[in-house]
């Protein structure tokens, strides 16, 4: 047993809520049942097949209502496994069903028998044509392809909300659109060609000349019935003047039948079906899109309304005047959202009928702007705004951070909303269209509707193409609400059909919630229609059965999630997925939604639960252990959810009294901990450059197993060596500030083979030359900021470090008349915040007082104006850190970089590189995974300098890439010299 075994059952609800009615049952606390396991792991191998009950769970929650556990996870590579897989489930009876982002608010993404992973493999952007198209496997966010086209000017058609983190493969299936595609922009458009593979496994490339040709070989009858279809609509005059004028507004409800009618040939017609299809009728493995300019002029404004009706009426003077974009909000959502950072705190005061229009106008110059400008200026003098609360400008602006703040609080609709839901709720988000003529009636038909049954909802949505959502939270458990919901659901639909002819899906796709009340919209005979596409394409209904086409009037009802109630930072997650794609082990292991998923899993089990014990073996390294602890997620969460911090206090649960005094009693003599540190990695390089690293990796291993693996680091090829044993003498007198080389820096030396300076002898040398000399305090031994015992859960021995640190921080800038320099961005940020709530009163009061500077933010606003440059590189890429994100820092970075050479590059996969001090040498698979994408978008050319601004980032990097990175201060100082 290890010395330092965690507390056993530390990581047990303390409230167990179970047993919940939709809870996974015992019998499949076994994970995934024989044969079924063992045939995929002998087609696809075991590192491809995800069996474990925590695996399954983790799989079953995507952003909608719903909640179905599948039988087994295969996480796809290439066209090859999904061939196999298809195979697999004719052969046996199964269905199939593709998940990528899992950001689809309609159950699209869980199936109950088989599911696909096609996002971790499937990432990546061709650019083509100088950008006019782009090449895009289905597993890249929307954020990232643009972030790719942005370089050139150019941009996608559909821009979803959810843009940073849904899939390109996700929007085509579902042909979702956003705040501008409307129905000329949105990926049926757009879309040039596409890759897909038939339920049957056909692979067909669309912009194949012979695609026609060889489908019809490989698949007649599919031909055939295409082209017997096509024939009856286009026989039919009625019913081809319906499918226009169906499409004439946002529809995303059924199959597109207009495909029948703009294609010729069965390719064709299957390129167009497999647009909203849903995974219904194959898999889209690649896509091709037709991009549009990316208009970077830009001005808009968010103005106030009395009421929804009044800010609905105000839509057609907008669009008449050329708006690329006007988007509402009601009272609810404008209220919901100063959850989020950056939104006015005094919108929490706006009456409760106020609502908002965000109206924006792109340019491709100067003079198209001023004059849309001028039409804005003609419009808002015939509105009647309110100006309810000091925050509220009504009045266009250029200022982009303006702008974007405006359109981060409309993009967060959803999960703000979601978030500000009352515990325990279940959030649905209903998706219609109408005429934009007849927004504002509907409007108010829909708020009296939502009176009607009891449902006080928040409404957003595209104003300028008749497309609104709204938000209704109900409690799942409880069959008085599931009835209400049914309820007004039913009379939803039939208004927006009845009454206004509108689409019961605009842009979400049918989905679960919507298939049952598919031919009130469309009537029997296209209704029927799109079930004759269904069985033509995939006759064995092998594909994502019940979430298009159900004949069953209660499926909307079906596998509605509860939402039990867990640790209160983790509660108000509605498992939107925002927050996966940052996260460093999303590849690995879990990601910050699939922790709260899991979580809420084990409360709705009941003591004893032999799968609540399945789910706490598993979760320890899953989602504990293999957290990075950057809290990324919380900046990408709309309602700051920190995930991070929940594993930390996960940790310190974990830990025993004997334990908690070790960390104590290391933090109160950290200056003999650091000390025999530096000596440790001097001998280590000695003993390595003797024996080589495997005696070093059979020692630490030795002693990771006695302790804890989680507690001892491994040794690791390419650790850096010693730094010196002395900091550079510097005079007190004269400084300009305190600097404080962090503790990484005192034990680590720079990348192996580097000659010139320490980063402590570039950081005073530098400032020295700038006429801004620093001063080190001669005790900075045995001080902290204190993230070691932080990122660890070591609570007693954080606070030990939080109070000296701030203490001799205060002594150090006589009371904070100077600012206190850090060399390392992780550092700084803990100094500066996270220290702040482990501090005793006094020197919280004393924490008040300093001034701390990430010395990056030194360099860029102290140094670069009093330096000449004298030599500069011919290109550096950049890995900003996660801590300059929270610091808000990654600005410096790039300046000073760009001082230091002509071409600066920061990887467009650039993320988290999960070292997070010493976690990388715990889990250095967390970190390999981390970097997997980054590296190889390094490794794709030569670059002059490899810059960061922390030591152990840097190292994380030099082994991902094989490159020596090191500080931009260092870089920084070689230009400058003399």
């Amino acid at each position: 047993m290890p010395l330092l075994e965690p507390k056993p059952g530390a990581l047990r609800p303390h409230g167990i809520g179970g047993p919940s009615p939709d809870r996974l049952p015992e019998w499949r606390a076994g994970g995934t049942p024989e044969p079924l396991r063992g045939d995929l792991t002998e087609l696809l191998g075991a590192e491809k097949v995800l069996w474990k009950a925590s695996d399954l769970v983790r799989y079953a929650s995507d952003a909608s209502p719903y909640r179905f556990v599948p039988q087994v996870v295969v996480v796809a590579e290439d066209l090859d496994d999904v061939s196999a897989v298809l195979s697999y489930a004719h052969g046996h009876d199964r269905e199939v069903v593709f998940r990528a982002a899992g950001t689809s608010l309609n159950g699209q993404a869980q199936g109950e028998d088989v599911l696909v992973d096609v996002r971790r493999h499937w990432s990546g952007i061709e650019v083509l044509d100088g950008g006019h198209r782009a090449r895009i496997l289905p597993g890249t966010t929307v954020a990232r392809a643009n972030a790719a086209l942005a370089r050139h000017g150019r941009v996608l058609g559909p821009d979803p909300a959810s843009a940073l983190a849904c899939t390109l493969g996700g929007v085509v299936a579902n042909n979702s659109s956003g705040m501008t595609a409307g129905t000329s922009r949105n990926a049926y458009r757009t879309l040039s060609s596409l890759t897909f593979v038939l339920p049957g496994g056909t692979v067909v490339d669309t912009a194949d000349p012979l695609a026609d040709e060889e489908l019809a070989r490989a698949e007649p009858a599919l031909c055939r019935g295409l082209m017997e279809i096509k024939r009856e609509i286009e026989a039919d005059p009625e019913l081809v003047a319906r499918i226009r004028a169906k499409y004439a507004i946002k529809n995303t409800t059924g199959y597109r039948l207009d495909a029948y009618l703009d294609g010729t040939t069965p390719v064709e017609v299957l390129r167009g079906l497999m647009v909203g299809s849903e995974g219904t009728l194959g898999f889209l493995a690649e896509l091709v899109f037709d991009t549009l300019p990316l208009d970077r002029h830009a001005c808009g404004a968010l103005l106030f309304f009395p009421s929804l009706p009044a800010a609905a009426a105000a839509v057609p003077l907008f669009n008449e005047a050329g708006a690329r974009a006007v988007e509402v909000m009601d009272g609810n959502t404008l209220r919901a959202s100063v959850s989020v950072a950056g939104v006015p705190a005094d919108w929490s005061r706006l009456p409760k009928d106020t609502t908002a229009l965000l109206v924006e106008f792109r340019a491709p110059d100067e003079a198209g702007l001023a004059e849309y400008e001028r039409r804005a200026a003609a419009v808002l003098a015939r509105l009647e705004l309110v100006a309810p609360v000091p925050s509220v400008a009504n009045a266009f602006t250029r200022d982009a951070a303006t702008l974007h703040g405006h359109w981060t609080a409309r993009k967060a609709f959803v999960t703000a909303v979601g978030g500000a839901r009352a515990p325990g709720t279940t959030l649905i988000t209903e998706d219609f269209a109408v005429p934009p003529t007849r927004l504002a009636e509907a409007c108010g038909a829909l708020l009296a509707l939502q009176a009607e049954h009891g449902f006080d909802a928040a409404v957003a949505g595209h104003a300028a193409h008749g497309n609104l959502h709204f938000l209704l939270a109900f409690d799942a458990a409880r069959e008085a609400d599931v009835a209400r919901y049914a309820a007004f659901m039913e009379a939803f639909c039939r208004l927006t059909v009845e009454r206004f002819d509108g689409s019961l899906k605009a842009e979400h796709s049918t989905g679960r919630n919507m298939a049952p009340f598919l031919e009130l919209e469309w009537g029997p005979k296209a209704t029927e229609l799109m079930w004759r596409t269904k069985r033509v394409v995939d006759p064995d209904g092998l594909l994502a059965p019940r979430i298009l086409l159900d004949r069953d009037p209660q499926a909307h009802l079906r596998g509605l999630k509860t939402i039990p109630r867990v640790e209160a930072v983790a509660d108000p997650c509605i498992e939107c997925g925002f927050c996966e794609p940052t996260c460093p082990s999303k590849d690995l292991t879990t990601t910050p939604r699939q922790r709260i998923v899991l979580r809420r899993e084990m409360v709705r089990q009941q003591p004893g639960s032999r799968v609540l014990d399945e789910l706490l073996g598993s979760y320890a390294y899953d989602a504990v252990d293999t957290c990075a602890g950057d809290s990324t997620c919380m900046l990408a969460c709309p309602v700051g959810i920190d995930t991070g911090a929940l594993m930390k206090e996960f940790r310190h649960r974990r830990h025993g009294r004997r334990e908690e005094r070790a960390a104590e009693f290391a933090a109160r003599h950290f200056a003999a901990v650091e000390g025999a540190a530096r000596l440790a990695v001097a001998a280590a390089g000695t003993v390595s450059g003797i024996g080589g690293d495997r005696l070093l990796e059979a020692v630490t291993g030795a002693a990771r197993r006695a302790v804890r693996p989680d507690l001892v680091p491994q040794w690791l090829p390419r650790l850096p060596g010693a730094a010196a044993r002395r900091l550079p003498a510097t005079p007190r007198v004269g400084a300009a500030a305190v600097y404080f080389p962090a503790c990484i820096n005192r034990i680590f030396g720079g990348p192996e083979g580097e000659r010139g300076p320490s980063l402590p002898e570039a950081v005073v040398t530098v400032s020295e030359r700038a006429g801004k000399p620093l001063w080190i305090p001669p005790d900075v031994a045995g001080t902290c900021c204190a993230t070691i015992w932080h990122s660890k859960g070591y609570d007693a021995g954080n606070r030990v470090m939080a109070d000296r640190i701030v203490a001799a921080a205060w002594s150090w800038t006589a009371g904070g008349r100077l600012p206190l320099v850090v060399d390392a961005s992780s550092c700084a940020l803990g100094i500066a915040r996270e220290v702040v709530p482990y501090l005793t009163d006094e020197n919280r009061a004393l924490h008040a007082d300093l001034t701390v500077v990430d010395s990056v933010v030194w360099a860029a606003r102290e140094l670069l104006p009093r330096l000449a440059v004298r030599r500069t590189a011919g290109s550096a890429v950049l890995h900003p850190t996660c801590s300059m994100r929270h610091l808000g820092t990654e600005g410096a970075l790039r300046e000073v970089a760009g001082a230091c050479a002509r071409e600066v590059v920061v990887p467009d996969d650039a993320g988290c590189c999960a070292f997070a001090g010493d976690r990388g040498m715990l889990h250095p698979e967390l970190a390999a995974s981390a970097t997997r994408r980054e590296a190889a978008e390094v490794a794709g050319r030569g670059f002059d300098a490899y810059l960061s601004a922390n030591r152990m980032c840097e190292v994380g990097m030099e082994r991902a890439t094989g490159r020596p990175y090191r500080s931009v201060l260092v870089e920084l100082e070689r230009a400058t010299r003399p």
